[in-house]
């Protein structure tokens, strides 16, 4: 197993659109899932979206947990709600997401911003995946 980091950032108001969100069932055209900049519905879907969408590709799980915990801090000063951010604790999230990763699930982060913006971070497990028979994007 190898993991891809996926990142998103907009408006949440845009994640309404689930039809941009959603793979279509074949014989349906995926292009519009594949080529929107939303994130998927399912953590395990950004493995359909073009290899160009993976921001990183840690060689471990630690560079995976530095990756979110460089994400959730660089976002930190736009946090919508401080501290309930603060009550959950990045130590606790990134508890967490190491067990995930560990057992092989995929770990999605979603953040609200100030301004009606959302962050979504994604660690998704690669060859295999616990909840999709996908490809590699990157292969």
């Amino acid at each position: 197993m190898h993991l891809h980091c996926y990142m998103w950032s907009g408006l949440g108001e845009d994640l309404r659109n689930e039809a941009e969100r959603r793979p279509p069932l074949p014989p349906a055209d995926p292009g519009p899932f594949t080529s929107s900049p939303l994130p998927p519905m399912r953590t395990c879907d950004w493995l359909l979206k073009p290899a160009r969408r993976i921001d990183a590709s840690p060689a471990s799980l630690d560079d995976a947990l530095a990756w979110l915990a460089e994400r959730h801090r660089t976002a930190q000063g736009s946090f919508l709600h401080p501290a309930d951010e603060a009550r959950i604790g990045l130590d606790f999230r990134l508890k967490t997401a190491r067990e995930a990763l560990t057992s092989g699930v995929d770990v999605q982060w979603g953040i609200w911003l100030t301004g009606g913006r959302f962050l979504t971070c994604g660690v998704v497990c690669c060859s295999p995946n616990r909840h999709a028979a996908y490809r590699c994007p990157a292969s």
